[in-house]
């Protein structure tokens, strides 16, 4: 199943905002802080298309296996590392409750199993919209 099916297998609704908001980068490290009580025990599981710092090397490392808790994510992530093309996925237990992929250091796609989550994001972040999204056979996915 690809990931965009599993997503709405899961039933997860996304946002999308500029990761630039004027000279301030939203990073990972600021989002995972923004989730507050929802993401914090969560494991995550990230991977990169393209290795930017000596950190995402770890990162992916510590996912490969069981995936680490929210605290060593967070600590990995600061400070002010900038990602391109990442993507963080939670899970509780074996659930996916929330993915944060970035897009070229320049947009944010935050899906959660929870809309409270997405509108706190909504509040923090001007320009906000829903995910685009196209139903397909097999699913969703991102149109291009």
């Amino acid at each position: 199943m690809s990931r965009e099916a599993a997503d709405h297998e899961a039933g997860l609704k996304g946002i999308t905002f500029r990761a630039w908001h004027g000279k301030h980068y939203v990073t990972l490290a600021e989002l995972l802080v923004r989730l507050g009580s929802f993401g914090l025990d969560l494991t995550w599981r990230v991977e990169f298309d393209e290795i930017v710092d000596p950190r995402c090397v770890e990162m992916e490392k510590r996912s490969a296996d069981a995936g680490m808790d929210t605290l060593t994510l967070l600590s990995l992530t600061t400070p002010h590392l900038q990602l391109i093309d990442a993507e963080a996925r939670g899970f509780a237990e074996d659930k996916l409750m929330v993915v944060l992929t970035e897009f070229d250091s320049s947009l944010w796609d935050v899906e959660a199993a929870d809309e409270r989550v997405l509108d706190e994001l909504r509040r923090h972040y001007p320009g906000t919209t829903d995910l685009p999204r196209t139903v397909c056979l097999g699913g969703t996915q991102r149109p291009d």
